[in-house]
């Protein structure tokens, strides 16, 4: 496994740990966060050989960490001699959310737009070139729903949450061609924005309209409409709640058309003040 670097450089993990950036190692607890960070893969766990093979680690390194893991309850082994998350993890994890002011504050509103709409809402902020996922609630029916994941990401060009978070802080063409940077962005549908110009555009629509929509740019058969949530500044958003909704049972316009609605469900939540 390589460990890839703000700066560009790589990591490689060796005996003694990842080398990193500048001739640094990984040793201790930063090699047993790579391990964590990799078992978190496999919800069905993982045998030390393949998990070895992936890591690229000799195995006593994988072997130590594993046990440093184990001994914390934060990694399991079961009969079949497999690793997985332990359930100290998981506790820590979901304790950790349920806590957190966000979702708190927006579960409430989360659950009023699915249940209103038989669809699925997020919570979701902005992290360098992608979404992050911060709270998910699913309809109560439906035997259709998204396969999203509270701490999953997507790439924040494709979303009607990206875009929307982006709108407030690219306000040029040339602000958005550095966002890009010199890596093409990733396609994933035939509608999905790529170009620095057609991005651009999509943005100043955005701001015009003040909320984002995502019309099967992340994935076919899926849109979605998302706007601001202040929470933690009474001028910036923290982030964007969304509704995401299969295009066939709940088509775009019908979420545009509702838009008052869901504004409403925001409350003051949706609003920005001085």
């Amino acid at each position: 496994m390589k460990l890839t670097q703000p700066c560009g450089g790589s990591t490689d993990l060796g005996e003694d740990g990842p080398t990193g950036a500048g001739g640094n190692r990984l040793v201790g607890s930063d090699r047993v966060l790579a391990v964590l960070r990799e078992l978190a893969r496999y919800p069905d766990g993982v045998g030390l050989e393949e998990l070895t093979r992936v890591i690229g680690s000799p195995k006593p390194t994988v072997h130590r960490a594993l046990g440093a893991l184990r001994r914390a309850g934060l990694a399991d082994q079961d009969a079949l001699g497999r690793y997985g998350l332990g359930d100290e993890f998981l506790r820590m994890a979901f304790a950790h959310h349920e806590a957190r002011p966000e979702h708190i504050r927006v579960r409430p509103v989360l659950e009023a737009l699915a249940h209103r709409f038989g669809e699925t809402a997020h919570y979701a902020v902005l992290d360098g070139h992608e979404v992050v996922y911060r709270a998910k609630v699913d309809p109560r029916t439906g035997a259709v729903r998204l396969t999203s994941t509270i701490g999953g990401r997507n790439p924040a060009h494709t979303t009607a949450v990206g875009k929307l978070l982006l709108s407030g802080q690219l306000g040029s063409p040339e602000e958005a061609e550095a966002w890009i940077g010199g890596s093409p962005l990733e396609r994933r549908t035939p509608r999905t924005p790529c170009a620095a110009g057609d991005l651009y555009r999509e943005l100043e629509a955005t701001r015009a309209r003040g909320y984002g929509v995502d019309d099967q740019e992340t994935e076919a058969g899926v849109n979605c409409l998302a706007l601001p949530v202040f929470l933690t500044s009474p001028t910036a958003p923290s982030g964007a709640v969304s509704v995401s909704a299969l295009a066939y049972r709940t088509p775009l316009a019908t979420l545009v058309d509702a838009l008052d609605e869901i504004r409403a469900l925001l409350g003051r939540l949706g609003e920005p003040h001085r």
